[in-house]
């Protein structure tokens, strides 16, 4: 155990008097309730250059000092206890924060400063500081205090009466909890390709019970090493957390220059805007027009911070599923999207880590068998965008929680007696292929991919996206491809070409405009853009009460009006006027025209969405349920031929009531007690 020097102590009970005597005096009063003393370090670095100095290159000796001038003010806690606190520091320069990845053998034992995103943290455990021994020769009790930084136990030598065998007394023994935790690099940091860096914490005492997988925090600590548990000259680097402050906005301090407010307001006035925004998404990548606006409306949001009179949060983000045809670009466009976001990940739903999409508690080896807590993908891109690849091959785990994080963005975990819920306010851009290779644009989503319509619903916009011949799109598309090769080519050998394919805007600065318009611009609906919505969204209702179909639903409602909001922020606009309106409408009927039409009638029918067949499908289902209930009732038993003769009355073939038998079997509504012979599971 590292001890303080007299000099230090003497220097921090003068600093300690003039600037926190009041402060530790109120703390004390607090104890144990509140066991830690707070110490501005830019307010020490003022006052006293070297012992500030010392905090950083000496770090547990100094420290140690502080708390020692502490004890020797005689202050009394509350409960009449000597009053001993921990002495933690805040606000360290920035020349003192490091980047996690830049963290290196120069800054082993140094009191550093670094930002992360906690992934994992483990069950609180005991930690022994005071050990009570007893002598098995003359049962004297011999109390030994532990090393603060050692995982080992420290035991008595020999006793005064010679005895070399103890026996440890643990119900006299003092202890405090400790923690571990992992942070990872905040995502905001990352660019293209880089591996994501992450360390281990130590937590101890009052700063244990305080994070969840999620948290954006500065943590403040000692780096220190690990040994290995075999012998070897490998070391593991971890934190000794000094202290940690949680950072709650969603995105770093953006530093504009003048220069880029200038452009930021160029931009937002050019009646282009759009135009270069979307141009500006994939370009490489050949039409696609609609979804990458729709994709750019997904990067600006709609409007945060929303409540309904009741207290419900209102999701300002918007989820977008592209699903259809292998080697359309889906893959491509959410790779590009991840490296334009100002903060975004990119996983696969088939390969994404053990946290899944979501989060989880498990027990591995970081928490030593014990239950960790660990975050996934929609947790750490909290406040940004997740783009999912492969959506259709999430885990059964992930399929439970995706509902709640879609609709409500938090997820929940109840499991092993940890209850806690995680933010996941974060933007989905997902892609999924069809189960049987090709899209096929007569049969509803959830019969084509492994995902359940009650997901499919929560998705805002659904596009389809199918390779489709066409001889004059297809010449288009081929030349616009050999171009950008030819480009690419060119680029690498330095040579200038007339077919450069680059975005409108440069992406770094598309990135400042986006983060910058999130973070400043709270746009308001327009009487005007509230009828707009309003007209549209009855005239297309009332359509479907003629047929008995419901085109669009209040979900569909709110899409639009997250979409609106976004059109007015790419103007850095405060108000939704009627062409934002206009526009959300838009997207919103090219997707259902694309996706929401039933192909029997010909009508809107967003049944096809929410519940995965359109009413069409689901009557019929139900007139061939009902017709096996009643002639049940008639006979002892009904067989498929009998079936197939009363079918075609109802105007339903031989192949379509074959599968509609094989969906209520799947269901559960009727049971085969022999072969092509059919009851309801009513009369089991």
């Amino acid at each position: 155990m590292e001890t303080s020097s007299a000099p230090q102590v003497s220097q921090f009970e003068e600093f300690i008097n003039e600037k926190y005597k009041d402060e530790i005096t109120r703390i004390a009063q607090l104890f144990p309730e509140k066991r830690s003393v707070e110490i501005d370090y830019q307010e020490l670095d003022k006052y006293d250059i070297k012992l500030a100095d010392d905090v950083i290159e000496k770090p547990y000796q100094t420290i140690r000092a502080a708390r020692d001038a502490i004890i020797q003010m005689g202050l009394l806690s509350g409960t009449g206890e000597e009053f001993k606190p921990h002495v933690r520091f805040y606000n360290l320069p920035p020349e003192n924060k490091v980047l996690l990845r830049n963290l290196s053998s120069q800054h082993i034992n140094k009191f550093i400063s670094v930002d992360g995103v906690v992934t994992k943290v483990t069950e609180v455990k005991p930690k022994i500081v005071e050990a009570v021994f007893e002598c098995k020769n003359c049962l004297r009790r011999i109390s030994v205090k532990q090393e603060e930084q050692s995982e080992k136990l420290t035991e008595p030598t020999v006793c005064v009466c010679g005895g070399k065998s103890f026996e440890l007394i643990l119900e006299e023994s003092k202890f405090i909890d400790t923690q571990k935790a992992e942070i990872q690099e905040p995502l905001e940091v990352l660019r293209g390709g880089e591996q994501v860096k992450t360390i281990t914490l130590w937590l101890e005492d009052d700063l244990t019970n305080r994070l969840v997988p999620g948290d954006k925090i500065e943590v403040i600590g000692v780096l220190r090493l690990e040994a290995p548990k075999r012998k070897g000259s490998i070391f593991n680097k971890f934190i000794d957390v000094n202290n940690f402050v949680k950072k709650e906005k969603e995105f770093e301090e953006i530093e504009l220059s003048a220069e880029d407010m200038q452009k930021i307001k160029q931009l937002s006035q050019d009646p282009d805007v759009y135009k270069k925004i979307v141009k500006s998404i994939a370009p490489s990548i050949y039409g696609h027009d609609e979804i990458k606006e729709a994709i750019a409306l997904q990067l600006f949001g709609g409007t945060p911070g929303k409540m309904t009179p009741d207290g419900m949060r209102i999701r300002p983000d918007m989820h977008i599923l592209l699903i259809g045809d292998p080697g359309t670009a889906k893959s491509r466009l959410l790779q590009y999207v991840n490296s334009l976001a100002p903060k975004g990940i990119y996983v696969s739903g088939k390969s994404s880590s053990a946290a899944g999409l979501t989060a989880t508690a498990e027990k591995e080896e970081f928490g030593e068998g014990t239950w960790v807590l660990k975050a996934g993908a929609l947790v750490l891109a909290a406040g940004g965008m997740a783009m999912i690849d492969e959506f259709d091959k999430m885990s059964p785990e992930d399929r439970a929680a995706m509902h709640e994080a879609m609709e409500t963005q938090e997820i929940h975990v109840a499991k092993a007696g940890i209850i806690t819920t995680f933010k996941a306010n974060t933007a989905i851009l997902a892609a999924a292929n069809p189960k049987y290779g090709r899209f096929d644009p007569n049969t509803a989503p959830a019969e084509q991919f492994d995902i359940p319509p009650t997901i499919i619903s929560r998705f805002d916009l659904i596009f389809p996206v199918r390779d489709v011949l066409d001889k004059k799109r297809d010449a288009e598309m081929a030349e616009y491809i050999l171009k950008t090769h030819r480009y690419a080519a060119q680029s690498v050998k330095g040579e200038e070409s007339e077919e450069k394919v680059a975005p409108a805007l440069e992406p770094e600065f598309l990135q400042k405009y986006i983060a910058y318009s999130r973070k400043h611009v709270m746009p308001v609906l327009s009487q005007e853009a509230i009828e707009k919505i309003r007209d549209f969204y009855v005239n297309l209702r009332s359509i479907g009460e003629n047929q008995g179909s419901i085109p669009i639903t209040a979900r569909q409602l709110e899409a639009i009006v997250r979409l609106a909001e976004a059109s007015a922020k790419v103007r850095l606009s405060e108000t939704v006027e009627i062409e934002d309106a206009e526009r959300a409408i838009r997207l919103i009927t090219f997707c259902l025209k694309k996706i929401g039409i039933d192909p029997e009638t010909g009508k809107y029918d967003i049944d096809i969405i929410a519940i995965g067949q359109p009413k069409s499908k689901s009557d019929k289902i139900r007139s061939i349920y009902n017709l096996i209930k009643r002639l049940e009732k008639e006979y002892d038993e009904v067989n498929h031929e009998m079936l197939v003769e009363e079918a075609e009355k109802i105007r339903i073939d031989a192949e379509e009531l074959q599968e509609i038998l094989h969906n209520l079997k799947k269901r559960g509504d009727i049971y085969s007690p022999k072969h092509d012979v059919y009851r309801t599971t009513e009369m089991k």
